[in-house]
């Protein structure tokens, strides 16, 4: 078992639950994509399988294990993008391996963007979210987590599909080198973008 899977089962302790078999099958996905030769990965899964979920707690755990990660996490919409900076901050909060992680001075610790004890000198926040057409300009991060940025207002026209992709070609200006990108998503379109990115 891997230290990602650890941290998940530790995790669902915490909550009393069990970890499902499909939850576990996304973190091997997911620790894969991350350590692998790749850095490229899209999980797709059936609608309330939990995939942001295990998305988030994924997030969580490559904090723990290296603290210096610098994550963006983008989303069709702003809103969406904060419930999934949420999740990761409630998950370092009672995670029971992340004590040492939450700063005495939260000055970065909100809904929007959160910075763990880690290093000195790096200047992004430890997580930051942002919708998909929101400012990124001069952001870098280490890992890009595309959650949801395919919706049904971000993809009904052939011109919004265009305009999606194009934004999601700037993303490679802001990811560091060896950085990962991951996609999550669920098609809603025949045309959908998880085919071309």
């Amino acid at each position: 078992m891997n230290r990602y899977s650890e941290f998940l089962d530790s995790w669902n302790q915490v909550l009393g639950y069990e970890t499902p078999a499909h939850h576990r099958d996304m973190t091997k996905f997911l620790a894969d994509v991350t350590d692998g030769d790749s850095h490229r990965g899209l999980l797709m899964a059936f609608r309330h399988s939990g995939k942001s979920t295990i998305v988030g707690i994924f997030a969580a755990c490559v904090l723990y294990l290296r603290p210096e990660t610098r994550i963006l996490i983008l989303s069709a919409e702003t809103q969406l993008a904060t419930r999934m900076v949420m999740h990761i901050r409630h998950v370092l909060e009672n995670h029971p391996w992340c004590v040492d992680m939450i700063p005495k001075n939260k000055r970065e610790w909100a809904e929007n963007k959160i910075t763990i004890n880690r290093p000195i000198g790096i200047r992004e926040p430890s997580v930051v979210c942002q919708g998909i057409y929101g400012n990124i300009t001069g952001m870098r991060a280490d890992l890009i987590i595309c959650d949801d940025v395919e919706v049904p207002n971000t993809c009904n026209t052939a011109r919004k599909r265009d305009g999606l992709r194009e934004r999601l070609r700037e993303l490679d200006f802001i990811l560091s080198p060896n950085g990962t990108m991951i996609y999550i998503g669920t098609p809603h379109t025949l045309d959908t973008i998880y085919r071309t990115t």
